[in-house]
């Protein structure tokens, strides 16, 4: 991965990597290069009004510029002055993903860029929306904090097996509305797909609810009051469509609060309702009220019934601070939590760190172990020194037998005792059964070869993904749905030429046609376009071509007549042609 020369995206966890694609920025044709001019124009006109205040001086924080779509070695270069990076991405990426990326202070961008089509508002993430949505709010040092913070909570969170199909659906819809190929029938197909998909969801996850809260304030969030807001939501800030339309009053405005994870979102649509926060600090105390039922800060039976509904890798923390990460599954039927198990690859760790001889090709096949009180024991064996393990009959090389409250009873011999900072993690059985007397069940026999009993009689926390993540590596599913441009008709590559020449004119540089060439094959060859001719217009009055000039709101006006849907997009460009400089320099 090219890591743009920046310290930040050095110290990114190694398993991100495979989501990272590089730039390439040749891909950018001259017409994706107008559709970034066009809506970046537009952004710095209106936006400078409603947007939350850091948003201009941000854009030039971030490194981007109004002419020209964002190079990612660039933006790297400004952004890690305030200690952010960013990487791309193809499209969608699943939610944790996106979350660890945060929580590391690395901005995940979408390499692609919308159609002309979709040139007020994308389904589809694109790198208009990630780099002048996201990155210019990055320079105000609250909402960073917020960001990463989120980040942090958000690559705990709990997802659940059916999020990765909504995921897998909303991408393929996404990735179709963007495709200049789709067929009304499959994107049809595609949403009735997506809306099946979510009503067999059922309860909602931690990650699903998260990303509701995520919605209403990263992306689509205003701040102030449901009187008196501005914008700061991404989503919103690069959408030159609804950035207009969600200040009106058919679009209610509601406080921020927790209430905000019962309004479920469809990344499809423009939004019926918006949350307004009173200031960062209030998006803070709602994001920690929601983490605060999370299974990372509850523990327990909750969160590790949690874990084994998610179907995917998760860490449970015994209170001695052994860390547990693999799949989880149910240990032996009972009302309290007595035991963890895992099945497959599993890891042990301390503070984030995988364990000596632990590792996933140790625990090939899963892991199980007490949690819990010996019975008549007083302190917790945690605690226990050598000399108090030894009054409990428990000393290496000797025979041990140890009986839990829960009815558990282990009987080996001990080979090994683990301590990490004065705490005992490990206890390692030869010879070992484990039974669960209430039950008769035989948890391990001593065929099965060592028994690696966890210390800790509690479950403090329970979190998505492994606590090593550098040795674990877990085995993330990626979607095997690739978003890809159409190949270019040589009718459409005439049509890039034009664009091109355009661009060469603005900047003073030698172009092949004159103005009044491009603006006759453009409206002799390309009646259906638009935004070429928007140019044209800005040119003709930037050289005082009076008479060009003309022509082109007449051939502007009539596109009106026959497509009504490009009235505001034209009224727009034309305002800005005569109102604003032909080359607008972020100030």
């Amino acid at each position: 991965m090219n890591t743009y020369n920046n310290p930040v995206l050095e110290r990114l966890p190694r398993h991100l990597n495979r989501y990272v694609v590089e730039q390439n920025y040749a891909r950018y044709s001259a017409i994706d290069q107008a559709i970034w001019r066009y809506v970046m124009r537009q952004n710095y006109a209106y936006l400078k009004d409603v947007a939350y205040y850091p948003y201009i001086p941000g854009l030039k924080i971030a490194g981007l510029s109004i002419e020209r779509i964002p190079d990612l070695q660039l933006m790297n270069d400004s952004l890690k002055k305030i200690g952010w990076g960013a990487v791309t991405v193809d499209g969608f990426i699943p939610p944790a993903a996106f979350m660890e990326f945060q929580a590391n202070c690395v901005l995940v961008i979408a390499a692609d860029i919308r159609q002309i089509d979709h040139i007020t508002y994308t389904p589809a993430p694109d790198i208009i929306h990630e780099s002048s949505g996201h990155a210019p709010i990055i320079g105000e040092p609250e909402y960073a904090d917020y960001l990463q913070y989120f980040g942090e909570i958000g690559s705990k969170a709990m997802s659940s097996a059916k999020d990765f199909e909504v995921y897998e659906a909303i991408r393929n819809l996404s990735i179709l509305k963007e495709s200049e190929e789709a067929t009304e029938d499959e994107i049809k197909a595609a949403s009735q797909h997506l809306d099946d998909v979510v009503a067999s969801v059922g309860e909602p996850s931690e990650m699903s609810l998260l990303s509701r809260l995520h919605w209403w304030t990263v992306e689509y969030g205003l701040i102030g009051t449901v009187d008196n807001y501005k914008i700061y939501g991404a989503g919103l800030l690069s959408s030159i469509g609804e950035s207009a339309t969600c200040l009106k009053d058919d679009v209610k405005k509601l406080p921020y609060s927790m209430d905000a994870i019962n309004y479920a979102y469809d990344i499809t649509k423009p939004q019926p309702q918006l949350f307004v926060a009173k200031d960062f600090h209030e998006a803070y105390r709602v994001l920690d009220e929601f983490a605060s039922g999370m299974a990372f800060k509850k523990g327990g039976k909750l969160g590790v019934d949690r874990a084994i509904e998610s179907a995917n890798v998760c860490t449970a923390v015994y209170s001695s601070g052994l860390e547990v990460s693999g799949t989880f599954v149910p240990f032996v039927s009972d009302e309290e939590l007595i035991g963890v198990k895992t099945q497959g690859p599993t890891a042990l760790a301390y503070q984030g760190k995988q364990l000596e001889g632990h590792g996933k090709s140790y625990h090939k096949d899963g892991f199980s172990s007490p949690v819990g009180r010996l019975l008549g024991q007083k302190n917790a064996l945690e605690d226990c020194n050598l000399e108090e393990l030894e009054q409990l009959g428990i000393s290496l090389n000797q025979p041990a037998s140890l009986y839990f409250k829960s009815g558990i009873l282990v009987r080996g011999q001990v080979k090994d005792l683990l301590f990490k900072d004065k705490k005992l993690l490990i206890i390692t059985f030869e010879d070992c059964t484990v039974i669960h007397e209430p039950s008769k069940q035989v948890l391990f026999q001593p065929e099965w070869g060592n028994y690696d009993m966890a210390i800790g009689e509690e479950i403090v926390s329970v979190y998505a993904g492994a606590a090593d993540k550098y040795a674990f590596e877990p085995e993330v599913k990626i979607t095997d749905l690739k978003t890809e441009k159409a190949s270019i008709s040589s009718e459409t590559s005439v049509l890039q030429e034009i664009y091109s020449s355009l661009r060469s004119i603005r900047e003073d540089k030698p172009a092949k046609e004159t103005l009044y060439d491009l603006y006759e094959k453009l409206k002799n060859c390309y009646a259906s376009d638009w935004l070429a001719m928007i140019e044209i217009y800005e040119l003709s009055i930037h050289y005082d071509f009076t008479e060009l000039s003309s022509f082109v709101e007449d051939v502007l006006y009539k596109k009106i007549e026959t497509h009504p849907e490009l009235e505001k997009l034209i009224n727009d460009g034309m305002h800005l042609a005569k109102t604003q400089p032909i080359n607008l320099e972020l100030s």
